[in-house]
């Protein structure tokens, strides 16, 4: 997995002719409309299509139809070889902090290119919230399945954390309403943005913790549960702090009206 610098900026190079996916730098929270009629014909496209491999030819004729949609030039790229390469974005939903190393810079230019893990440079681990809701830009190929945009995810945030604590999920709008499905790690998210299309309100894509029903402990390190106690510890003052304070008011206004009413002449 690379990372490309030449696509910091969010916007892809009209010069670019790299086979491999990198991950661009930008963050967004804006969206486009579409109509209930539109999406939900492309949440059954998306179904349908998954059922069978399309040919090359088709390939092409899909491609062609999705770039003539899209009006900037984030567009899919067919290779000779048959696959080819796009861009999708991924929304981060992350409601837990996330570990990372402590007291590393962040990463360069070199690192990048020279594909080095910062993150492997000390072994001292903190933890922190990303921002919820931000959206990240990635251009991946056809042959990238989930597993591995997770781990190009984590690996740009220098996260640490086992990659199997977090699941990507597919939304898609269907009779008003929006449906989430955790995708397989082994299933391919340029082909479902392919045959969705462009627009992201039809199809796209969130980054979640991955529930299993039962918090598997074992899959944490040490730190990884020092770090829950310390800030359960913080909630639980906070909480208690929350609790005194609005006591402490009620008993300040049965006070008041006490004295009031011992003031008032019998």
């Amino acid at each position: 997995m690379t990372v490309d610098n030449s696509m910091s900026s969010g916007y892809c190079s009209l010069d670019e002719d790299t086979d491999d996916y990198f991950f661009t730098a930008r963050t967004t929270l804006s969206r486009n409309p579409q109509s209930k009629c539109a999406a939900k014909n492309a949440a059954k496209t998306v179904e349908e299509e998954k059922l069978r491999a399309p040919t090359i030819q088709e390939l092409k004729q899909k491609i062609d139809n999705y770039n003539s949609k899209v009006n900037n030039c984030l567009l899919m790229k067919m290779n000779d070889d048959g696959t080819y390469t796009g861009f999708i974005k991924v929304h981060l939903k992350l409601r837990r902090p996330v570990t990372v190393p402590a007291g590393i810079r962040p990463q360069s230019i070199y690192d990048a290119l020279k594909e080095v893990n910062v993150a492997n440079m000390t072994e001292k681990r903190t933890s922190f919230y990303l921002p919820l809701d931000a959206i990240k830009q990635l251009h991946i190929s056809s042959t990238t399945t989930v597993s591995e945009v997770i781990q190009g995810l984590l690996k740009k945030f220098m996260v640490v954390d086992n990659p199997q604590k977090f699941a990507l999920f597919k939304q898609m709008q269907k009779d008003g309403q929006v449906l989430s499905q955790k995708l397989s790690v082994t299933e391919y998210p340029l082909y479902l943005r392919l045959v969705a299309g462009p627009d992201t309100d039809v199809l796209s894509f969130v980054l979640k913790e991955n529930e299993t029903g039962e918090v598997e402990w074992d899959a944490f390190s040490i730190p990884e549960l020092q770090n829950f106690l310390v800030i359960l510890e913080r909630e639980e003052k906070d909480k208690i702090q929350q609790v005194q304070n609005k006591y402490n008011r009620f008993k300040q206004r049965l006070q008041e009206a006490l004295k009031e009413a011992n003031e008032k002449p019998g």
